[in-house]
């Protein structure tokens, strides 16, 4: 139970920090394999280790940090990396105003920026899972291992890729692909529209490398002007139909939420009412 001022008794924050690192092992560990991989590209982009790792503690991100590194070897200017780097991450936005909804009114603006700082798709799926106000403290717990081991394993990743032969290193730069490639099979075959997505990216990508005029633009600004076309297409064309249950489902939390506002209120009006009472 929380006291006034919005803290949870020491018991609960220990459970919670212990709990929050048993949910930290494994995202820790797939971090670390895919920032490994991550770390080859920023040694291949001319990144030192410190730089590589600098990279990853203050955006954890695997596309949006993929799509800096590739803009990086391409000589790209900072505007087109900062609107590319926003594009790819903007999905964080939306994270970040569902895990607002799941902190203590009270909470401080200190933590509502460390929750900002660590929204990832896994933490904030293992965070949003738990039912309640958020103990900070099941955060921290997840964060104090994943987030190292993300820019920890960036870091060795650029020292490998330095010691490594050439031909080891290029394999190394294919595992990432690897991950991407994971990620989008499995929606494409539940998808025939992000199928279609899919295969259009590729050929449009494709042509705008080798079409004349357009392949004069640098590869960072047709990177943006694709990416932001051809999702708003689609959006447009093929808007997701809304699920009924999910809809259900929302409403009746919210009916319900209301209804426990209610009765809080309710039952303050008549402590307030007793003691007033009792004082007369």
């Amino acid at each position: 139970m929380e006291n006034k001022r919005g803290y949870y008794p020491i018991s609960e924050n220990k459970t919670a920090i212990a709990e929050g690192f048993r949910a930290g092992i494994p995202i820790g560990l797939g971090y670390l394999a895919v920032s490994f991989s991550l770390g080859i590209i920023a040694r291949n982009a001319g990144l030192s280790a410190f730089q590589s790792y600098l990279a990853s503690f203050l955006c954890k991100a695997s596309a949006g940090e993929y799509a800096g590194f590739t803009l990086i070897a391409a000589g790209a200017t900072y505007l087109e990396m900062a609107i590319m780097t926003f594009v790819a991450n903007a999905r964080y936005l939306l994270m970040s105003c569902a895990m607002s909804q799941r902190l203590d009114p009270k909470a401080p603006g200190w933590l509502r920026g460390y929750y900002a700082f660590y929204i990832t798709d896994e933490i904030f799926a293992v965070s949003v899972a738990r039912p309640g106000y958020l103990n900070p403290w099941f955060t921290f717990g997840v964060s104090i291992l994943a987030g190292p081991l993300w820019a920890g394993g960036t870091a060795l990743g650029c020292i490998a890729g330095n010691l490594m032969p050439e031909r080891l290193v290029s394999a190394f730069s294919v595992a990432l692909y690897g991950m991407f490639l994971a990620v989008i099979i499995p929606a494409a075959k539940k998808s025939k529209v992000v199928a279609g997505l899919i295969a259009v990216c590729f050929a449009a990508s494709y042509g705008a490398a080798h079409l004349p005029v357009i392949r004069d633009v640098s590869s960072g600004t047709r990177t943006i002007v694709l990416t932001v076309v051809l999702s708003a297409g689609v959006a447009i064309l093929f808007p997701r139909p809304v699920d009924e249950e999910s809809c259900q489902d929302a409403c009746e939390n919210a009916t319900l939420e209301k209804n426990v506002r209610m009765e809080a209120g309710s039952a303050v009006e008549q402590d307030y009412t007793e003691s007033a009472h009792e004082e007369v």
